[in-house]
């Protein structure tokens, strides 16, 4: 193996981190076209080895984490991404279950979508089939080093793992848990592979394999994302930010109203699915006043709200680009609309696509709010937190993807499957 790979401070140059990356995209090209046979037995009996090797290696993963955390408070990470990198029994061990998960899912590979007959004697099927190598390339979170390996496994496909800086000690550990569950179901090892530096370069190298890379995954805030994204030269499943719009409708339950709206923004702050703009019906505000901010405020929430909201005690008045911001903290824009096509216009114009969540008890409305919104996600009465593949049933998902090419939404397993055609003839010639 190339030394570079030995030493997270190592500075690269292009060529470098070229040489690099073609090392690890030929390893990843020969374990890709063995994966893409191999049986689902297999592959599921890598996932539960990985799974058990997660829980078995709890105290050398949380070692590891302790690490980062240092480094990632030398760095100066906001509150919200430290939580995002911290690692505690409780997530190694929902990690591990999202593995359980994934690997009790049904193949997508080799599925018949569909087939059919012509008249000329041809049989035709269109199968599932891994997409090949996929880069996957994140930041601070160390989940997605074992999500994506999971996904990317059951999918028959090859994985390389850029994870951040930060979360480098913990993903390397993670990840020797999953080579442990290759090496136990005697898949190639090189099916998983990280690239084990901090250099930036590698990140450059990743998006200039053409040839080697078949897809990239970004997963991250908008600067990683956006260079993904101009400097990509393979096809990328876009993940952009999370600018999750809540809207309470004249005709939402109060109950219900409340508890959504504090789950959606206070669960968990650093997470994608966390809801960055309350968007209130000028008769929901007519009938129930200001409790939805008061609730907000107490639980600590500034709320940055525009108009007649900004009046409330606490609240504080917000800047033209407080909405279509994603805070990834505890901040929440506010504004009141008018009725659900104003929320659809104000979401229209500022949302990333993401998620949208619409309170109300009215079907016409919720209807109305599905049918002319089109982020990936659209929910009624329910917290936009629950934008997770894991929460979809998927086990485990790679990322929200945003764009409206082949996957979109919670990228599981499934989605990272391309097709092909299968066809069968009897020595059948065309006229």
């Amino acid at each position: 193996m190339n030394d570079l790979t030995q030493s997270p401070s190592a500075g690269l140059s292009d060529a470098q981190a070229d040489a690099l990356i073609a090392e690890l995209g030929a390893k990843a090209r020969d374990a890709a076209a063995e994966l893409a046979e191999a049986t689902a037995e297999r592959k599921h009996a890598a996932l539960i080895g990985a799974a058990d090797a997660l829980i078995a290696a709890t105290g050398s993963i949380l070692d590891a984490n302790a690490e980062d955390l240092v480094f990632a408070g030398e760095k100066g990470l906001s509150p919200s991404m430290i939580d995002r990198l911290q690692l505690d029994t409780g997530r190694i061990r929902a990690m591990a279950d999202g593995l359980r998960a994934v690997a009790e899912q049904a193949d997508p590979v080799g599925q018949v979508l569909a087939e059919w007959d012509r008249p000329n004697g041809l049989h035709i099927q269109r199968v599932s089939t891994p997409l090949g190598v996929i880069g996957v390339i994140y930041e601070s979170r160390p989940n997605v080093t074992a999500d994506a390996a999971a996904l990317a496994l059951k999918s028959g496909n090859a994985v390389i793992l850029r994870g951040g800086s930060e979360s480098l000690n913990s993903s390397a550990a993670i990840h020797a848990c999953f080579v442990q569950g290759l090496r136990q179901a005697r898949l190639p090892e090189a099916a998983v592979q990280m690239v084990a530096t901090r250099d930036r370069a590698a990140v450059g190298a990743m998006l200039r394999a053409q040839g080697i890379i078949d897809v990239i995954v970004p997963r991250g805030g908008k600067g990683l994302v956006g260079r993904v994204q101009s400097e990509a030269r393979v096809p990328v499943f876009a993940h952009l930010e999370g600018i999750n719009h809540v809207y309470a409708d004249g005709d939402a339950d109060l109950e219900k109203a409340r508890r959504v709206i504090l789950n959606a923004k206070t669960r968990r702050t650093g997470v994608c699915g966390s809801a960055e703009c309350l968007l209130m019906d000028r008769a929901f505000y007519d009938k129930h006043g200001a409790v939805l901010i008061e609730d907000l405020l107490k639980a600590g929430v500034e709320v940055r709200a525009d108009g007649t909201l900004a009046a409330i005690p606490g609240a504080s008045t917000a800047a033209p680009d407080d909405f279509g911001k994603e805070y990834l903290d505890m901040i929440i824009a506010a504004k009141l609309v008018d009725g659900v096509d104003g929320a659809i216009e104000h979401i229209r114009r500022f949302s990333s696509g993401h998620t949208e969540s619409i309170l109300t008890e009215n079907d016409a409305t919720a209807e109305r709010f599905f049918k002319r919104l089109d982020s990936a996600i659209l929910m009624r009465n329910a917290s936009t937190q629950f934008a997770d593949g894991g929460e979809f049933g998927m086990g485990a998902e790679i990322g929200i993807a945003t764009g409206k090419m082949h996957a979109r939404g919670p990228v599981g397993a499934a989605q990272l499957t391309s097709f092909k055609y299968l066809v069968t003839g009897d020595g059948t010639i065309r006229p």
